[in-house]
């Protein structure tokens, strides 16, 4: 099912970024991250949506895809699009990568799902204390020898990332 809104193209630190409106969000299959597949200005793109933190969610528009869709930061644009079960690969710290390859994980961390891999990484760096991301780093590698494939206990509809939110909620 499409959606389609407008919204403005705006900046959270060097971040540029599309705030869903709450009544296209809540169309959406879940209120944590969602893959989507759609187009600006009938420019075409693949993201993965966040969580606001606040019932909706928010993506960031690379330089790439602003130049493309002739956008700049203030204006606001067209978009429609769609949730996908074809979820991109997402990119891997290297503290996290280099601790699966030492615990030699890397066979069960290739097993689990591209989605349960995006689980991982947005439960590690939802904290800016790094004792704290250190720690979850440990407690991912001792769950996937275990053969747990997701983090347990976690608010999946909070923003994790932490550079552009507070408390789990987009600044």
């Amino acid at each position: 099912m499409s959606i389609s809104f407008e919204a403005l193209l705006s900046q959270i630190e060097s971040r540029n970024i599309i705030k869903m409106p709450l009544t296209s969000s809540e169309q959406l299959p879940s209120r944590g991250m969602v893959m989507i597949t759609g187009a600006i200005n009938d420019v075409a793109f693949t993201a993965p949506l966040e969580p606001d933190g606040k019932g909706s969610h928010w993506f960031e528009v690379s330089d790439e895809l602003c130049k493309a869709a002739g956008i700049i930061v203030g204006q606001t644009v067209s978009l429609i699009i769609e949730s996908t079960d074809e979820w991109l690969e997402p990119e891997i710290p290297e503290d996290l990568m280099d601790a699966v390859i030492k615990a030699g994980l890397i066979s069960q961390w290739n097993a689990i799902t591209t989605k349960a891999r995006w689980e991982w990484l947005r439960w590690i760096r939802s904290t800016k204390n790094p004792s704290t991301r250190q720690k979850r780093i440990d407690v991912a590698c001792s769950k996937l020898q275990k053969g747990d494939k997701r983090p347990c206990c976690f608010d999946s509809t909070r923003c994790t990332i932490t550079e552009v939110s507070k408390s789990g909620v987009l600044l």
